[in-house]
């Protein structure tokens, strides 16, 4: 079974919670993809990792993350699996607004400034997590290569339409929902 096939069973199987839910972006659905199931568990977070760094192989960036809570686990995921292949990727964490006390970064960990860097989120509906997320990286001088999720739930032309590479792991499509 490849990586992609074992972390889709895995998502399917651990993630996926049937039931109505409201989503951060207010939509409310009848089912609930709780990747944090996937992306903070031991047996799962490798597969994201190596699959995340395989759906954005062509891209070319050395530092990984996005608004955090959703991202920091992907980041830090593909991170170790970067380091197990060998290449150095350095990841980052986007806060929601600026610290108001010791440095006052709104960008925590290396630098980002004239950085190729990718944004990443574990799942978009709307895009605004990690549209927010890219906002903050270009104004601390980054340069956005795209945007990479496990799941997108409709995220995708709001993101392209941004002028944004986008890559998603999976769609719903690929779920058992």
């Amino acid at each position: 079974m490849s990586d992609r096939d074992d972390l889709l069973r895995q998502i399917n199987d651990k993630a996926v919670v049937r039931g109505k839910v409201t989503l951060s972006s207010g939509i409310e659905a009848d089912y609930y993809v709780d990747l944090r199931r996937i992306t903070l568990d031991g047996g799962s977070a490798p597969l994201v990792g190596r699959v995340m760094l395989d759906a954005t192989a062509d891209l070319g960036y050395d530092a990984v993350g996005g608004l955090t809570l959703g991202a920091d686990p992907v980041a830090a995921a593909m991170l170790h699996a970067a380091a197990g292949r060998g290449r150095r990727l350095d990841a980052f964490v986007v806060r929601k607004e600026g610290k108001a006390h010791g440095l006052q970064r709104r960008i925590e960990g290396p630098d980002v400034k004239g950085r190729r860097v990718l944004a990443v989120e574990d799942t978009s509906t709307t895009g605004g997590s990690v549209l927010t997320a890219v906002e903050a990286l270009r104004e601390a001088g980054a340069e956005v290569v795209g945007v990479a999720v496990i799941v997108d739930r409709g995220a995708r032309d709001k993101v392209v339409g941004e002028g944004l590479e986008y890559r998603a792991a999976y769609t719903l499509a690929d779920l058992a929902v």
